[in-house]
This record gives C-alpha cells, sequence and structure tokens, in this order.
C-alpha cells in the first residue's frame, strides 16, 4: 500500500520507522517531514495545516492510508474532508477529536459518563470572580487550564492562590493562549504516579498499547517547568494488569459507549492521560492520537504490521488479535535546545548521529531538526529521541543502552535529563524485595 504520514516531529519519525518495517508498504510519504525521516520516506513540502494540498497530494499519488501524527489537523477536521473523498485516513473525526481540542467539553464528558477525574469547574470571560471563589476552596496546589490547544502549555500548576488568579487572568482577559485561553478549567491537583495508555480503536473494538510513563518536567527529579516530554519508557511497570485491566473497564469502555451515544464515534488511537491515585485511576487529560514522545517507546514494542493495522482501524474492521503482546522494552532519552521550553535558539549543527545509532537497538528519532548544505541542524526545542530497545524486556538494560548513545550525540546548548527510567527501576526493585 501506500502510505502518507502527516507531521514533521518524533513521533512522525517513530511510526514511518515502524511502516518502513511493514512488507505490506510499497510507497512511503511524509509531510512535512524531517531531516530523519528524508532517511526513511520521500518528504512532501506540504504544510500540516494545509488540508487542501494534503488532500491532493493524496489523490493524486492514490495514498491507501493516511496517518496524521498532530492534533491540530485532526481539530480542524482532515479526517472528515479525506473521508468526503472515500480517502482511508487514522484518526478521530472533528467532532471526535474534541476530546482533545477542548478539555471543557472532555471534563463535562468524563463527569456525564462516570468516568473519574479531579473536581473542577469552567469559567468564560464573565466568570472571574467566580473562578476567584472557587480557588479559595480548593487545596492547594491548584492546576488552571486553557479550554483549547495551547502547543502543550496551557496547563499551569500553581502553588498558591495569587498564582491561580494571575494564571485565570493572563489567559481569560489577557488571552496569552489566543482563542485557546477564553475559557478555563479549574481543578483539584491529583497526588500519584502518572502512567500513559494507548488505545487503537474502530470505534467499538479496541486494542490497548503497552503502557507508558512520561517525564514533564525539564530538571531531574520531575523539578522545573513542564515540558511537552523529556523522555520516556515502556511498559510502565506501575501500570499491573489488575490496574490495566481497570483502566480498560473505568475510562476505556466508558469513553467509547459514551462517544457512540453522542454520534460521533472515536475512531483512531485515544490517548489516555492517568493519575494513579490513592483513591484509585483518574483522567487528567485525552489526546485525539499518539503522544509525544511516548510513542517513541511504545510505537516499537507494537508487534505485527503496523500500516494494516491501522488501515483496519481506519476501515472500521480493527481485529484485536492482530496486535500481538510484546515482550521487550523501551526507553526514550529526549535531547532539547538549551533555553527549551522558553527561548533557544535553531541552527546549531549536530555531531554523532551515527555514532549513536551504532547499537542495532538504538534508534535516533528526530523530533526538531533539518538539513542544509549536508549538515543536520537543530530546528525546534526538543531536538531528538535517542531510543533503546531491549528485547529480553530488561528495562535497565535498555536505560543504559540509552544514555550511552545519548552520550555520543552533541550540539551547542544540548540538554538532557539524566533520570529517565528511575522511578520504574526504584519500582522494580520494591517488588522485588518483597517477593
Amino acid at each position: 500500500m501506500n502510505v502518507l504520514v502527516v507531521g514533521s516531529g518524533g513521533r512522525e519519525h517513530a511510526l514511518v520507522w515502524k511502516l518502513r518495517r511493514d512488507p505490506g508498504v510499497q510507497k512511503l510519504y511524509c509531510a512535512p517531514g524531517n531531516a530523519g525521516i528524508a532517511q526513511l520516506a520521500d518528504l512532501v513540502p506540504v504544510n500540516q495545516a494545509d488540508t487542501n494540498s494534503l488532500l491532493t497530494f493524496a489523490r493524486q499519488e492514490r495514498i491507501d492510508l493516511t496517518i496524521v501524527g498532530p492534533e491540530q489537523p485532526l481539530t480542524a477536521g482532515i479526517v472528515d474532508r479525506f473521508e468526503s473523498h472515500d480517502l482511508a485516513i487514522f484518526g478521530p473525526s472533528q467532532s471526535a477529536a474534541r476530546i482533545e481540542g477542548s478539555k471543557v467539553f472532555a471534563k463535562d464528558f468524563m463527569k456525564r459518563n462516570g468516568i473519574p477525574t479531579a473536581r473542577y469547574k469552567r469559567f468564560s470571560v464573565s466568570e472571574i470572580h467566580e473562578a476567584e471563589s472557587f480557588i479559595q476552596t480548593l487545596h492547594l496546589p491548584v492546576v488552571v487550564k486553557a479550554d483549547g490547544l495551547a502547543g502543550g502549555k496551557g496547563v499551569i500548576i500553581c502553588e498558591t492562590q495569587k498564582l491561580a488568579i494571575d494564571a485565570v487572568q493572563s489567559m481569560v482577559l489577557d488571552k496569552v493562549f489566543g482563542n485557546a485561553g477564553e475559557r478555563v478549567i479549574i481543578e483539584e491537583f491529583l497526588e500519584g504516579e502518572e502512567a500513559s495508555v494507548f488505545v487503537l480503536t474502530d470505534g467499538s473494538d479496541f486494542v490497548t498499547l503497552p503502557p507508558a510513563q512520561d517525564h514533564k518536567r525539564i530538571l531531574d527529579g520531575d523539578l522545573g517547568r513542564n515540558t511537552g516530554g523529556m523522555g520516556a519508557y515502556a511498559p510502565a511497570p506501575v501500570v499491573t494488569e489488575k490496574i490495566k485491566r481497570l483502566i480498560e473497564e473505568e475510562v476505556v469502555v466508558p469513553t467509547l459507549e459514551g462517544m457512540r451515544k453522542l454520534g460521533t464515534p472515536y475512531r483512531g488511537c485515544l490517548y489516555c492521560g492517568l493519575m494513579l491515585t490513592e483513591e484509585g485511576v483518574k483522567v487528567l487529560e485525552y489526546n485525539c492520537r499518539f503522544g509525544d514522545p511516548e510513542t517513541q517507546v511504545v510505537v516499537p514494542l507494537v508487534e505485527g504490521n503496523l500500516g494494516e493495522i491501522l488501515l483496519s482501524v481506519a476501515k472500521g474492521k480493527l481485529d484485536p488479535r492482530s496486535v500481538a503482546p510484546s515482550s521487550s522494552s523501551a526507553v526514550c532519552i529526549v535531547v532539547a535546545s538549551e533555553g527549551y521550553p522558553d527561548h533557544y535558539e535553531v541552527g546549531k549543527e549536530i555531531t554523532g548521529l551515527q555514532a549513536a545509532a551504532d547499537d542495532i537497538d538504538v534508534v535516533v528519532f528526530h523530533a526538531g531538526t533539518n538539513q542544509h548544505g549536508g549538515k543536520v541542524l537543530t530546528s525546534g526545542g526538543r531536538v531528538l529521541g535517542v531510543t533503546a530497545i531491549e528485547k529480553n524486556g530488561n528495562l535497565e538494560k535498555a536505560i543504559g543502552k540509552a544514555y550511552r548513545a545519548t552520550e555520543k550525540i552533541a550540539f551547542e546548548g544540548a540538554y538532557y535529563r539524566r533520570d529517565i527510567g528511575r522511578k520504574a527501576l526504584n519500582r522494580l526493585k520494591v517488588t522485588a524485595d518483597t517477593q
């Protein structure tokens, strides 16, 4: 089949890398792609938001399956446009993508369908005083979220009531996130351990992929600013088989049933961002696509031909048995530009990429790179995702491989966390000591 992947980051590189190993995939394209993806697929110089041009390309090149990586095209309705021209596309409809596109929609949906989540209220520009009063009823810290898409920056954890009120005012009155902050969610802060769970679903049947754990904070020890993710590993031992079943029963099944009741069945990848609390599993957020950087550790663990699996989802014919369980582990170390997630410089030459990938079980996924004059240069805040795969499932060995490879990469201002996976090792040690 001929496949088009839409996007330009590490998530898309991981998808392309996996698809390249699928014997059923003949021609592979990526729009717009990056320097790493260019080694595996033909790049299409079309912006990921340009639905009309993407549609024209897919029709001209007889694309059998389009896979959408980022959320913006999905919430803008790219799936609806492609399907109206009888083109198979992996991802939810515009109505179903509201589950990520609007936090107000998602929280109200969870409340209506009895899906466990944090206590919250929503407010608009005319309800600033009510928002301030609600903040005073919550224990600190308080979480303030912009309703719409804000490039991963629309969630602020506030340690004081004043900071929470300031966050609300900056979103609603000052519009620091544009229209995304016209409404806000204010919710209680949940204590526990986070986990990310991807579910492939055709709207009825579903399969749960290996659970992952992301590292959102910029600094070791989960300190500093929130980011789009500084690294991940899978499977996450915090999600035991028992907890996985609870997630499916209490979150996945009611989510899919609720979407069907709305007349907008959910088809594609449903990302469940979860907090495992003392009270049980609670949903922090939904995403309407594969997460990043979790995709770099989850997709390598998918057994089977990814193209065929995703095509079956797009056509509403998923067979959960087509995805076999994996016994491997994977770890991804994100190498970022100095200054990220705030201001950072681009155009820095990257060296050591070939040396880092010398190990057959190491893949360097490009997230923010381009090529100029035969050199690979930085073009984003999160630049690379160095992923190591350990086929025998030994997570500690996978972590060691990933860091040894990462140390071979260099560019001016390169930064990465040095504790990715430590929580998992601590948990595995405690488990072993109690057995």
